[in-house]
Order: structure tokens, then sequence, then C-alpha cells
């Protein structure tokens, strides 16, 4: 077992040049991919930005008839810039991932290379399913929320209007998906932890208690001051710790069998003469 291992890894092992070769090639292949789909963005950039804009325009529109402003010369081009260069990061992701893991995977054993590949396949679905919250169930919440604050005037009262900044909006609206998308990480960051032995079941259910309470207190501090903003983010966040649970089981039972394999192997051997 242990010389298949190392004719495995042997098979797989090149010289530093190779790699660098290599590295370069994967690389390249990323950035072509990258600059192919940043064209198709910037056309599209507007429109992009528009789907992002249209949970605050409808409030907008709705409450005072406002609009979007930008106050810089050059604020609204390097805008549609931004949305572009996410765009195409986003849209060329799964050629940047695979290029990364066709680089990394020649140096790790058959059965690593097969016990990554549902990471890599469920970190963007995961981050797709936090960013669609934020985009459909927070974005409208919060902005009406925020726009409430709006004031007409009149009887010796200032009028106050909201007139949002294409770029700060843009900020926003990243910060926000980026801070969903990251948080529905969770089952794949404590599934890792567990396969290398630094997180155990027990401990997360001895713990569930605290991960509650800093669940509801991140989701205090991410949404707006309503329990049903709050809520839509704090209970998807708790099924996906119970579902950790269940994922760390699986590799932690993967583990120990692997370990207990491997003294088995070590005890068997007899000792050199």
């Amino acid at each position: 077992m242990s010389d298949n291992k190392d004719e495995e890894l042997e098979s797989g092992k090149m010289p530093l040049l190779e790699h660098l070769i290599e590295l370069r090639k994967r690389l390249m292949w990323s950035i072509l991919s990258f600059l192919i789909l940043f064209g198709p963005s910037w056309y599209f950039s507007k429109t992009i930005y528009g789907f992002l804009a249209e949970p605050l325009a409808e409030i907008l529109t709705a409450q005072s008839n406002g609009h979007f402003i930008y106050t810089d010369l050059t604020e609204a081009f390097f805008t549609d810039l931004r949305v572009a260069f996410w765009t195409a990061i986003c849209l060329s992701f799964p050629v940047i991932a695979s290029q990364l893991w066709m680089f990394v995977a020649p140096g790790l054993y058959k059965k690593e290379r097969a016990a990554f590949l549902p990471y890599l396949f469920a970190t963007p679905v995961l981050f797709i399913m936090g960013g669609s919250l934020a985009r459909f169930v927070i974005f409208p919440l919060a902005f009406k929320f925020f726009a409430s604050f709006q004031d007409p005037g009149g009887a010796g009262n200032l009028a106050v209007t909201l007139e949002p900044k294409v770029s700060e909006y843009l900020t926003l609206v990243m910060r926000l998906i980026f801070a969903f998308g990251f948080a529905f990480q969770m089952p794949v960051l404590l599934t890792l932890l567990a396969r290398v032995g630094l997180v155990t079941v027990a401990g997360l259910k001895k713990n569930r208690r605290y991960a509650i309470v800093g669940i509801f207190v991140a989701a205090a501090v991410l949404t707006p001051p309503d329990i049903f903003s709050q809520c839509s983010l704090a209970i998807p966040l708790l099924a996906l710790y119970e579902i950790s649970i269940v994922s760390c089981r699986i590799v932690e039972k993967q583990r120990l069998r692997r370990e207990a394999e491997l003294d088995a192997e070590i005890s068997g051997k007899k000792p050199a003469a």
C-alpha cells in the first residue's frame, strides 16, 4: 500500500522549472479567460448595474421619484469598469478554478483528489446561494428600511431626500453579496478543518449554543435592524451549521479509518536488520 502511494506521488513529481512553466500556463489560461469575458461584461455593465440597483430603484420611484447621481466626472465610467471587472471574475471563475485544480491535482494522491473535488463544486454553489439571498431577500427589506428616513418636509421641517451615488451603492451591494457569499462557506470551512483534525463533531455539538449566538450577532450586523431580515440570514446559517456537523462526522470517520489503517500498516512492518 505504501509503495503504491510512493509510486503515485513519484509519477506526479516534476522539476522546479517544469512547475514554473506549468504555473505560467495555468495563469495565462486564467487571464485569457478573464480578458475574453471582460468585453461582454463591459458591454452589459449598465444592464448588470440596473439588476443590482433594481431593489432600491423601485423603492425610490414609489416614494419620491428619486434617482442615482454621480458627483465626480469619472465616477460613472469607473463604476461601469468595476461592474465589468467583477462580472468577468465571476464568469471566469470556473476556468480559473479548473486551472488551479489542474496545477495542484498532480501533487495529490488519487484518494485526495477524489476527496477535494466535492469542495471545489460546493464552494461556488454555496457562494451563489448566499449572494442570491442577499440580492432577492435582504436588499429589498434593507433598502426599504433605510429609504424610510426620507422626509418630504413642510411645516418648518427640511426635506430629506435620498440620492444615492452610483459608486457608493455598488460598493455597498458588493460588500453585502461577498459577506453573504463567504458566510455560506461555513460547511466547506468546517469540513476542511475536520478533515485535518482541527475541528471535531463533539466540539461542534458542545459549542452549538455559542455558534447560535454568534450567528444571530452576525445576522444583526449584516442586516437591517428588524427581526425578519435577521432571521432571513440567521436561519439559513443555522441550517448550514447543522449540515456542517453531518459533513464533519463523515470526514471524521474517514480520517479515523485512515489513521487506523496507517497504524496497522506501521505496526505490521518488521524492523530493519
